[in-house]
């Protein structure tokens, strides 16, 4: 059995996660509300102030899942300060204590689609497609992907997962699916959509996987474009002429017509998860 802090457990998929976990694990939440999970030993604090992380000192653990950020629609400089900076904090802070495996919810926006000018530089987006982020949200994630980076050199030792969520909904929510039409602000998210449970069963597998030094990256979001109309028929729509730059063929081919927008081969190869649970 291991010892698992996860940060934000009185979030939206921190609850879940958290009180799944418990069931099997010793876990600790951190959360800026308290925690009333059963089983979970909460502490109130917020990861990005060095002397709340303090309070965890008489808690032992082996991996940690940080889930806790400033989402979409933040400000540049909260993403910053929170995403970036308040996780390094956190991460160092865990280092020191001896923990070697961090699972951090990374985002697909860290690609930069919330803004109408993005343009994927290919289709399926791999897992590390650059950061052409221009809002500050996206960047946040980005760099807070590059702060494992820069922790993995020096502790070279330490397994850090960075899982690019798509868009998360309730298992008994029905989205409506995309057609074809103009492009709007965060449309590539509205179309890549994954179940809480298969994210908390993701965020699962990967902090119990044997730890493999390094730093990864990886896509997670449905095995279905949440969509009614063929990928190429939606971006040629989004994009215009500009649809003409990006390689569709992989979704010309039969059965492939509406597979998702981010490659997501990586994580099921590296972790074996791959979403039973079908958004549509």
């Amino acid at each position: 059995m291991s010892a698992v802090l996860i940060t934000g457990t009185t979030g939206f998929i921190g609850r879940p996660l958290a009180q799944s976990l418990a069931q099997r694990h010793t876990v600790i939440g951190l959360s800026r509300r308290k925690t009333d999970v059963e089983g979970v030993t909460a502490i109130q604090g917020d990861f990005s102030f060095p002397d709340h992380l303090r309070r965890l000192e008489p808690c032992r653990f082996d991996v940690v899942i940080h889930l806790a950020a400033v989402t979409g629609g933040c400000s540049e400089e909260d993403g910053l300060r929170v995403n970036v900076l308040g996780t390094h904090h956190l991460l160092r802070y865990g280092i020191d204590r001896g923990c070697k495996k961090f699972v951090l919810a990374s985002s697909i926006a860290a690609v930069g689609f919330q803004s109408v000018t993005f343009r994927p530089l290919r289709l399926p987006m791999p897992d590390e497609h650059p950061c052409l982020d221009r809002d500050g949200y996206g960047f946040s994630k980005y760099l807070m992907e590059e702060v494992t980076r820069y922790l993995s050199r020096q502790n070279p030792e330490v397994d850090f997962i960075n899982i690019r969520l798509g868009s998360i909904i309730r298992d008994d929510h029905v989205p409506v699916p995309r057609k074809a039409g103009p492009l709007t602000e965060w449309a590539i998210g509205s179309v890549s959509v994954m179940s809480l449970s298969d994210t908390f069963r993701c965020l699962t597998m990967a902090a119990e996987a044997p730890v493999k030094p390094g730093v990864r990256i990886m896509n997670a979001v449905g095995t279905r474009a949440c969509a009614d109309d063929p990928v190429p028929v939606i971006i040629r729509s989004w994009y215009g002429r500009d649809a003409e730059k990006i390689d569709l063929s992989h979704y010309e081919r039969p059965g492939h017509e509406q597979d998702p927008l981010f490659d997501i081969s990586r994580i099921r190869e590296e972790l074996g998860f791959v979403p039973e649970r079908r958004v549509l």
